[in-house]
């Protein structure tokens, strides 16, 4: 696991202040446990504009989750997440596979051009949320997490 590049200027702002005035650990841990993803055993640290992520979650999903989370947010432009692990499978996360969004898209696009099939959107949708809460409100510079389709 390694650093994970977001977009600073873009995403959910925390507290007061601007992009050039990251959030506190405490409002990303805050924001982090409020979705309600069980990330109880994480810990947010902040180095300048780049958060760390520590601790445990119990699968790849609520890691995947977790990131997107912490580095969809405004001020943020990266997430070291090198020291957490996966209680319930092999202990490190694997690599997830993340879509900025550019302008112009939307999650029809995005399946399209991950799955061959736009109409698989809401598997992203779904693999996005609480922190998404509309399929139709996504932004330029935020990042989704592209989970693998069920067979």
């Amino acid at each position: 696991m390694g650093i994970f590049d977001f977009v600073k200027s873009v995403g959910k702002q925390l507290g007061i202040g601007d992009e050039e005035t990251p959030p506190t650990a405490d409002e990303l841990k805050k924001e982090l446990d409020s979705h309600g993803l069980g990330t109880e055993n994480v810990q947010v640290e902040i180095e300048g504009d780049k958060a760390i992520i520590k601790g445990e979650v119990a699968d790849q999903s609520i890691f995947e989750k977790a990131l997107i989370a912490v580095g969809n947010t405004l001020g943020v432009s990266k997430v070291e997440a090198s020291e957490i692990s996966v209680s319930g499978g092999s202990g490190d996360p694997s690599d997830p596979l993340l879509h900025e969004v550019k302008k112009g898209d939307n999650l029809w696009k995005i399946a399209e051009k991950h799955y061959g099939n736009g109409s698989k959107y809401p598997v992203i949708f779904e693999a996005n949320k609480p922190m998404l809460k509309d399929p139709d409100l996504i932004y330029p510079g935020q990042m989704l997490r592209i989970p693998a389709l069920e067979k």
